[in-house]
């Protein structure tokens, strides 16, 4: 389908701006109230997500 790699992209590109923000958000809940394991984990969680969608398009 023509259109598809459009919105896979889109999709893409949208997992890779909320794992950049899920960063900087549990990075700044870190620096204010100190680390909390769960939150690091969920990051590298949803890290690991966007990197195995980008790998399966490329």
């Amino acid at each position: 389908m023509p259109g598809s790699s459009g919105s896979t992209n889109g999709a893409t590109k949208a997992m890779g701006a909320m794992t950049f923000g899920g960063l900087v958000v549990v990075t700044a809940y870190t620096v204010a109230l100190g680390s909390n394991g769960w939150l690091w984990f969920g990051w590298v969680v949803l890290g690991l997500l966007t990197l195995a969608l980008v790998v399966t398009q490329s």
